[in-house]
């Protein structure tokens, strides 16, 4: 799962808010696109929808205690062990200065209703139970995005993991489960046209472009031409596309072999997977 959501994390990093044109020519998986504008991330490096979700993935497999204090001391460590571009600004800036997790829960505003809860929510959807997936979610996402629809949108992400990695149903119907558990019908309805920075429109498309099935090639093929937020769109899908039975995995070795395999890349992600199992 981590391999799969940080590709989809990378390749939708080229075209992260594009001119529609420039996502219609280049959207064919044949490898990774260099950003029109963002020409500090290099074609295959994942952003911080990839190493927020390793920093939760490493926490849950260490199986240290689940709080929020333990959540803020992970996303510490993983930024400043490996600083890396992709991540809003103010938000950097911030990561910038602060060293424990303490310090992080002492200074920041969680009060964002946007998708930086719901792109790292994966691997809380590989619990057991709907209850252990909601606690997981919960914590983590009131570090940063303690807000009706900051939670929300990250408990539909996990729980379209859960879906898929317990085989509850056919994929076409996760929204339809994942509107039931949470009482919402918003889930269930398709996504249509560019996706904005909220966490509800991202976490959307994504279980849209999921419901569509196939294969991981035309979830990540889906997920990049919505256009606007895709590569956290491509996360949030990819992460329950990869789990889910009825998928076939026929990803591009463009696209497996391209993503960067520095010390927390490609295999250091294939290891906290399989410990996560």
């Amino acid at each position: 799962m981590l391999v799969e959501l940080a590709i989809g994390d990378a390749y939708g990093a080229g075209f992260e808010y594009a001119d529609p044109e420039f996502v219609t020519r280049h959207n064919t998986l044949a490898g990774y696109v260099r950003h029109p504008r963002h020409h500090g991330i290099r074609p295959g490096s994942y952003t911080d929808d990839a190493q927020m979700t390793l920093a939760l993935a490493e926490l849950r497999a260490s199986g240290a205690e689940w709080t929020p204090e333990s959540v803020a001391e992970a996303f510490v460590t993983a930024f400043h062990r490996d600083p890396r571009e992709g991540y809003a600004r103010g938000f950097q800036a911030f990561l910038e200065t602060v060293h424990t997790g303490a310090e992080f829960l002492a200074r920041i505003r969680p009060h964002s209703d946007k998708s930086g809860a719901a792109m790292r929510a994966s691997p809380a959807g590989l619990l057991p139970t709907v209850a252990d997936v909601l606690h997981h979610t919960d914590v983590q996402a009131k570090v940063t995005h303690d807000t009706p629809d900051g939670v929300a949108a990250a408990r539909a992400a996990a729980l379209a993991v859960h879906y898929c990695h317990h085989g509850l149903g056919p994929v076409a119907e996760v929204g339809r489960w994942v509107a039931d558990r949470l009482g919402s019908g918003v889930w269930a309805r398709p996504w249509r046209g560019e996706v904005g920075s909220k966490g509800v429109m991202s976490t959307r498309a994504a279980l849209t472009a999921l419901a569509g099935g196939g294969s991981l090639a035309s979830v990540l093929r889906a997920c990049v031409a919505f256009t606007g937020d895709v590569d956290t769109v491509a996360t949030i899908a990819l992460a329950a596309a990869s789990r889910s039975a009825e998928i076939r995995d026929d990803l591009p070795r463009a696209l497996v072999d391209g993503l960067e395999n520095g010390p927390y890349g490609r295999d250091h992600l294939a290891r906290v997977d399989e410990r996560l199992r």
